[in-house]
């Protein structure tokens, strides 16, 4: 069975609009730029009617990759404002709050419990329960100070 040029655009342009409505479900933003391109692969086959298969997957393809390094460029440039901008940092979430040591901190090294894990952890030295505070967090361990230092200091 053979389509058609209408039938062919038709099938590129309810495949962009499947894209994007699949996009408005879907988290992230991906989706929209390859339904722009079957939308432009769409319109390419009303102008040009004869344009083979392979032609059609080239020309989604291209258009694909077009679109999605304009997006990228454009979230780049112009970024999505967040009101949790720490939101996929576990580790800078952790800076300001209060710890409690689990291992005794001994030649500036231990660890301290965070909620239900336990963290390396560097700073002064200091005896298992002392509460103290991350100051910083520095490839995984969290560097940390007494509660007291930091509220005199």
């Amino acid at each position: 069975m053979s389509l058609d040029s209408t039938s062919a655009s038709n099938l590129w342009l309810v495949f962009a609009l499947v894209m994007g409505v699949a996009e408005l479900i879907m988290p992230g933003v991906l989706l929209i730029f390859l339904a722009i391109a079957a939308a432009i692969t769409g319109v390419a086959m009303l102008v040009l009617p004869d344009l083979p298969v392979a032609a059609q997957l080239a020309s989604f393809a291209i258009w694909s990759g077009v679109t999605v390094t304009i997006g990228r460029r454009w979230y780049r440039d112009y970024p999505v404002a967040t009101s949790d901008p720490l939101l996929n940092d576990r580790t800078a979430r952790l800076v300001g709050e209060i710890v409690t040591v689990d291992q005794p901190i001994e030649a500036g090294e231990g660890r301290v419990r965070v909620a239900d894990g336990v963290w390396p952890a560097r700073g002064p030295d200091a005896p298992a329960g002392t509460r103290m505070r991350v100051v910083a967090v520095d490839s995984g361990v969290l560097l940390v100070e007494p509660v007291a230092r930091i509220a005199t200091g």
